[in-house]
């Protein structure tokens, strides 16, 4: 079984093949072949070292925290699952940088942690939307609840996660403002719920902000990090949310507290996905809500690229550059 995986932190010519024997699933878990797997910028931060590999396992690892694929053997006391089933899932029940291992063919898992993929959600369209999907949920009910009349602003609208949250927010009747790095994606943005693009490469997006919603913003969703969060509590209304979910620019530097009631008594938030459906029913019960939304046309996970599994390492490169747009997945 090929893998992909790393020996030490680095850029993307860190991640190499590696061939293991898979053993035979153990007690509660289902082997699964991958057909889809995601790609997310957390998986470049760990890549990197970052500020999450303190806390995971060592070397070599094999990256990665979401796929879609076939059942292909269960182990023992597993009851939910049959060979030959359709399946996705969206972390394996801890951390997002703990238990990776998504790149590979295929992967022993444990079964908690799977949901059942319905008939008329493809296995591409699961894999790009379920972690990114969840997380902008866990945005959408336990940080800010965009409704009619509110003005949004959404950091990095054309990603993978903003774009579901742009369009996401628009469903839910309110005005979307998002930041851009080029007119492709200034475009890709309008037509993915953003009213309002500013390119933030040109233009102040304070300013910019302020100029469409001269009260303030009633909630700012940023997944920029270190270059925009700061900055972006200029632009929200007295009492306004403001939540960071990523740290693509790098992280977030250390709040005063007192800066909150300076700009307005906001309300600070730093999410994590893993939090949302931290149950089998409840996670069965959150990705049914996004595939609700899916057909209904409420949101639409775009992939803008597609690599083959021994791609990895230009995957990454293609996320850091800036020019992806949605999602990029590897097809094992």
């Amino acid at each position: 079984m090929k893998s992909i995986c790393i020996q030490r932190n680095g850029g993307p010519e860190v991640l190499q093949p590696l061939h293991v024997d898979l053993p035979a699933p153990g007690p509660g878990q289902v082997r699964v072949r991958h057909t889809a797997v995601g790609v997310n910028f957390s998986d470049i931060n760990v890549r990197n070292g970052g500020f999450y590999l303190g806390h995971g396992p060592g070397f070599p690892l094999v990256l990665g925290n979401e796929a879609a694929g076939v059942v292909e053997a269960v182990g023992a006391n597993v009851l939910d699952f049959a060979v030959g089933e359709r399946v996705a899932y969206a972390g394996t029940g801890g951390l997002f940088f703990q238990d990776t291992g998504a790149y590979a063919e295929q992967r022993n898992l444990p079964a908690s942690c799977l949901i059942h993929l319905p008939e008329d959600v493809s296995d591409e369209q699961a894999a790009a939307l379920l972690l990114k999907g969840l997380t902008a949920a866990v945005i959408v009910h336990r940080c800010h609840l965009p409704q009619p009349g509110d003005s949004i602003l959404i950091h990095a609208a054309a990603s993978g996660v903003g774009s579901l949250l742009a369009q996401w927010s628009s469903h839910l009747g309110a005005t979307v403002i998002g930041t851009v790095g080029s007119e492709a994606k200034a475009g890709f943005a309008r037509r993915h719920g953003v009213a309002h693009a500013i390119l933030y490469r040109h233009e102040d997006f304070v300013a910019a902000t302020l100029k469409l919603a001269p009260d303030g913003v009633a909630a700012v969703f940023d997944g920029v990090g270190r270059d925009t969060f700061i900055k972006s509590f200029d632009c929200l209304k007295p009492f306004g949310a403001a939540v960071n979910y990523g740290n693509a620019s790098g992280p977030v530097p250390p709040v005063d507290i007192m800066l909150l009631a300076q700009k307005g008594c906001l309300a600070l938030h730093r999410p994590g996905f893993g939090f949302w459906g931290a149950t089998p029913s409840t996670r069965q019960s959150a990705c049914d809500e996004l595939f609700d939304l899916l057909r209904q046309g409420a949101i639409q996970p775009t992939v803008s690229h597609r690599f083959a599994l021994d791609d990895a390492a230009q995957a990454h490169r293609t996320i850091e550059q800036g020019q992806a747009i949605g999602s990029v997945l590897l097809i094992p």
